[in-house]
């Protein structure tokens, strides 16, 4: 099975996104919610068959909690990167680099 990880960087702060609620969706069905961990990571999504899959982070709600003043609606609510896994054995990391008004991901290592 694949292994399947993510990483989130707040650009804003220069530091970790603790606490920032991840939905995992497979085919489009929720396979489960994480929260990142202090380090911003989460390692529970571990082992993947190969497929279609969708990270959504809850961007807004994480920067609601910091306290920022939001727009209504904020610019970026939830990010959805949408992503397949086609090898099996292969390790895939989704980082997602963060602000209240934009983001950057690529497959990292």
């Amino acid at each position: 099975m694949a292994r399947l990880s993510t990483h989130v960087l707040d650009t804003s702060r220069g530091a970790p996104a603790p606490s920032l609620r991840v939905d995992l969706f497979f085919d489009r069905a929720l396979i489960g919610s994480f929260t990142t961990n202090a380090d911003g990571r989460i390692d529970a999504l571990e082992q993947v068959s190969c497929g279609v899959y969708e990270l959504v982070f809850h961007a807004g709600a994480y920067f609601r909690a910091l306290g920022l003043g939001l727009p209504d609606p904020p610019f970026l609510d939830q990010i959805v990167i949408r992503f397949g896994i086609a090898d099996p054995q292969g390790k895939y990391h989704v980082p997602l680099l963060l602000s209240p008004f934009g983001y950057s991901t690529y497959r990292g290592s």
